[in-house]
């Protein structure tokens, strides 16, 4: 089997804070690998460091020679004045080349480059890995390749960046968060498509459902050690809990040998034998095991938002629209105390643009949206992170309030706040440009859970946070004694959180699901597999009632079956034909846009005289 990736004595340090220390791990030919670690722990640096991006301070990062890597950033870095065309295509492989000389080709409506380009697809029989590259830019919603880069969106700009990985299809994927600026229809396509391929991967994400279906193995980097699980998040969640009770136990019996260990070292006299030094060493071995910090059942934290009145938050034939773009048509909802809700739908489809309507920092073309007097809102923001970089973290939550009131007469002190989100004691003293992008999410929660709202309302909270701190969002909002409202593209967050969704479907139409989103997954898939099966095969299977008996086929019936047999088999026979001239690679650009139209029609001719044969032999 060959080695990929080999990782031996990999050490990292930002200033005097070590990212990694000494760390050793690879990765072989077909495995598809996940890395899980808290917020900070260095994996971005990590997979800079694996392509080749930056050095480590110390150990060896190698690949195989042999093989090609695609490495997709977290904030990919693309030339700004690239269209999407050459940012896409940007790859010297001859399909590659191809592809793009014939998509540049069409747009000059020059017939001489075109014949020429299509000659060129012919010869290297292309015409097959254009149809894929057209699935990955239909599945991204590229749609625009002629679109100058420095005009793109962050997430547009992830897209581009993807699709070009995928089309340039390496031997060694390396994904860093590929799902971030992912709508869940592109997350769900681009899970299969991993799924599927035979190539090589190593990433990172925190969608859970993601990972679980794609990887095949687990690596942890948890207190600067790495601990391996061969198997899916599943997988990991179960052995994971085992390590640590053995842990614990491990820690456990540790401190209580070394409390008897420390009895005998203070009753021991000055001179040792041997056999009294052997002893002693073993002794501060066990110091340093029951020393180790026992990792602790996870601590359930119910924060005291404001009361909450009668009324909370009624909406009334609300409206919006920019352009013929139509994001609400005419919507109407009344919130309930404690409900949670779901916001799902296309990028571009409304989401962001509905809750700066809800919180009043946009307003509607039309209705009303009515807010109980006791409502304090608590919104996260996509890009609401606003920090002074010389301020330390500690500092930034005590402009807030020193003390959080967490009901029942239970207060919790800013730090010991910082502590439950995951900023132990000596990260609170640092300054916050030191932070990763993850952490920075996690402090900006942080401010806006302590100010005790009663409406929460979180827009894509997942994006960069590690999978740790989303267990500990999940019970925060579990228990969160207020209503809530989230958009979100991960699915495994979703189905712990929400009680219902609310769907946006396009054209302004807004619809109520009630239950989460895999609930509502099931749904779609079963109206799908419904509506894939033609009118006329329901018209089949409920054939016309008879008066007596069981109606047999008539003279002229049974020649219409036989006909039907043989025109299906000629069909079938000209669709292969067809199929066989198309990827031949000797068609002219007319002949093929011919070809094609008729390969249409047979398949429609096949579907009516198919169905026509199954109606006729059930009467046989």
């Amino acid at each position: 089997m060959i080695t990929y990736l080999q990782i031996e004595n990999l050490s990292k340090y930002w200033g005097e804070l070590p990212l990694f220390d000494g760390i050793s791990f690879s990765i072989n030919e077909g495995q598809k690998v996940a890395m899980i670690a808290k917020n900070g722990a260095g994996k971005s640096t990590l997979m800079d460091i694996i392509a080749g991006l930056e050095t480590p301070d110390s150990g060896k990062s190698s690949l195989s020679n042999h093989i090609s890597i695609g490495y997709l950033r977290q904030n990919p870095e693309l030339n700004p004045e690239d269209t999407i065309l050459e940012a896409t295509f940007n790859s010297s492989g001859e399909l590659i080349q191809a592809v793009k000389n014939y998509e540049k080709a069409l747009e000059s409506h020059d017939s001489r480059v075109l014949d020429s380009a299509i000659e060129r697809m012919n010869a290297l029989n292309a015409w097959d890995f254009e149809l894929k590259i057209k699935q990955i830019l239909t599945q991204l919603k590229i749609t625009n390749v002629n679109q100058q880069i420095k005009f793109l969106s962050g997430g547009q700009k992830k897209r581009v960046a993807l699709a070009h990985i995928l089309i340039d299809e390496p031997d060694f994927l390396i994904l860093d968060e590929p799902t971030n600026h992912l709508d869940l229809e592109m997350i769900e396509w681009l899970e299969k498509h991993l799924e599927k391929a035979k190539g090589t991967l190593f990433m990172v994400t925190h969608d859970r459902y993601f990972l679980d279906r794609v990887c095949n193995e687990i690596i942890e980097l948890e207190n600067n050690t790495i601990y391996k699980y061969k198997g899916n998040y599943s997988y990991y969640v179960e052995k994971r809990e085992e390590r640590i009770q053995s842990l614990n136990a491990e820690i456990d019996r540790a401190k209580n040998l070394f409390r008897t260990e420390l009895e005998w070292l203070r009753r021991m006299p000055q001179a040792r034998s041997h056999k009294s030094k052997y002893r002693t060493e073993n002794a501060y071995k066990l110091q340093e095991k029951a020393s180790q910090r026992r990792v602790e059942d996870e601590v359930e934290l119910t924060v005291q938002g404001k009361r909450l009145g009668s009324k909370i938050l009624n909406i009334k034939n609300i409206s919006k629209a920019f352009g013929e773009l139509i994001i609400l048509d005419k919507f109407s909802y009344n919130f309930t105390r404690l409900e949670k809700i779901g916001i799902i739908g296309k990028n571009g489809s409304g989401k962001t643009t509905v809750l700066n309507m809800l919180t009043g920092s946009m307003l509607p073309d039309s209705g009303t949206i009515d807010i109980g007097e006791t409502i304090s809102f608590g919104y996260y923001r996509q890009d609401g992170i606003s920090f002074n970089a010389g301020d330390k973290v500690i500092d930034v939550i005590k402009e807030i309030a020193e003390v959080v009131d967490l009901g029942n007469g239970n207060r919790m002190t800013a730090s010991q706040f910082l502590n439950y989100f995951l900023f132990p004691p000596d990260t609170q003293y640092n300054f916050v440009e030191k932070l990763s992008g993850g952490e920075k999410r996690r402090l900006y929660l942080c401010t806006v859970l302590m100010r005790n709202p009663n409406f929460l309302i979180l827009d894509e909270p997942t994006n960069d946070l590690d999978i740790i701190t989303l267990n500990v969002l999940e019970d925060y909002l579990r228990n969160f004694q207020g209503c809530a409202i989230v958009v979100s593209h991960d699915r495994f967050f979703m189905d712990k959180i929400v009680d219902h969704l609310f769907v946006f479907d396009g054209d302004g139409q807004v619809k109520d699901f009630p239950g989460n989103y895999s609930d509502y997954r099931e749904w779609v898939d079963e109206k799908e597999r419904e509506q894939r099966t033609p009118d006329k095969r329901e018209k089949i299977l409920k054939p016309k009632p008879v008066k007596e008996g069981v109606r047999k086929l008539s003279f002229n019936e049974k020649r219409e079956l036989e006909q039907l047999e043989k025109d299906i088999a000629n069909l079938e026979e000209e669709k292969n034909e067809i199929e066989t001239a198309m990827n031949s690679g000797n068609c002219s650009s007319s002949e093929l846009v011919a070809k094609s139209q008729r390969h249409g029609e047979i398949r429609e001719l096949l579907d009516d005289k198919e169905l026509r044969w199954l109606e006729l032999s059930e009467m046989e």
